[in-house]
């Protein structure tokens, strides 16, 4: 509940500052986005190769430790995810969590601020599984394997 209402809050402060700026907030726009779903801190900060199956343990690990999930447009723009589906706890949600480093198509409602993109989900479309199988190429396997 009270993790709910955190998310709630910063939805409403990062897309219109609260409840007396809600009017002023950019309406959304309906989309279809392909990507890779994508560990946001560890691709955003260039910390370590953060794409395929070279990064899935860590962008586990790092959505469910609480780093923003996003997806790595074809388009190549990243989109900040709010929302999976029908549920609004996208950390820790076990949809988001069984698609990490996938390639999908979802459909959803962007929220643009500040040349910030935030996707809140309500349909996948297609899920590909992993596609980038760059431990191949960096002589990284997933789970150590």
């Amino acid at each position: 509940m009270r993790r709910d209402l955190i998310l709630g809050l910063g939805l409403a402060l990062a897309l219109g500052g609260g409840p007396a700026l809600a009017a002023d907030a950019p309406a959304p726009k309906r989309v279809t986005v392909t990507g890779e779903i994508i560990d946001s801190w560890c691709y955003l900060s260039e910390i370590m190769y953060a794409q395929g199956s070279a990064h899935h343990q860590c962008a586990l690990w790092c959505a469910r430790g609480g780093v923003p999930v996003g997806i790595l447009g074809e388009d190549e723009q990243v989109y900040v995810v709010l929302k999976m589906q029908d549920d609004s706890a996208v950390l820790e949600n076990p949809g988001i969590m069984k698609l990490q480093t996938n390639k999908v198509t979802v459909e959803g409602n962007l929220y643009e601020r500040d040349s910030v993109k935030y996707l809140a989900i309500d349909t996948i479309i297609d899920d590909q599984g992993i596609v980038n199988y760059s431990h191949e190429e960096f002589d990284i396997q997933p789970f150590g394997e």
